[in-house]
């Protein structure tokens, strides 16, 4: 478990609003040295708090989001069926879970052909034996 002191906090809070960000920015605005956020930054990805940098695009028309629940086959290793969805393209994440299903997909697609593309994809995985679909109307973050 890595430590983090308050300017790592901060450096991390700075960075998931602009991942972009350049070091000579982001070290006026937590108030260290250039040299000393290249450094911690370089520790935080080494230590694996941060995990990766992402971009962020803007959809030119809506997104639809969806939760795929997957049930697995037993005789299928789950973590084998989850990396399969996970290759998916309009997939943003896997979870496995408990409970009366095995696995949780966040879709993300422009339109719902996509939508039901990716989860006939889902379905044709090896060791899926069932989904069930819950579109998002509404998100509160």
């Amino acid at each position: 478990m890595v430590k983090l002191d308050n300017i790592d906090r901060k450096i991390l809070e700075v960075l998931k609003s602009n991942s972009r960000m350049k070091y000579t920015e982001l070290a006026r605005i937590v108030g260290v040295t250039e040299g000393a956020v290249r450094r911690r930054v370089n520790r935080l990805v080494k230590n694996g708090v941060i995990k990766k940098f992402t971009v962020e695009v803007s959809a030119t028309k809506p997104l639809l989001k969806a939760l795929v629940l997957i049930s697995a086959r037993t005789s299928h290793p789950l973590s084998t069926v989850s990396e399969e969805v996970k290759k998916l393209h309009d997939v943003e994440a896997v979870y496995e879970v408990s409970g009366l299903y095995d696995i949780v997909a966040i879709i993300k697609s422009s339109d719902v052909s996509d939508l039901n593309n990716c989860i006939d994809e889902i379905r044709k995985i090896d060791g899926v034996e069932s989904t069930n679909t819950l579109v998002v109307l509404r998100e509160f973050s």
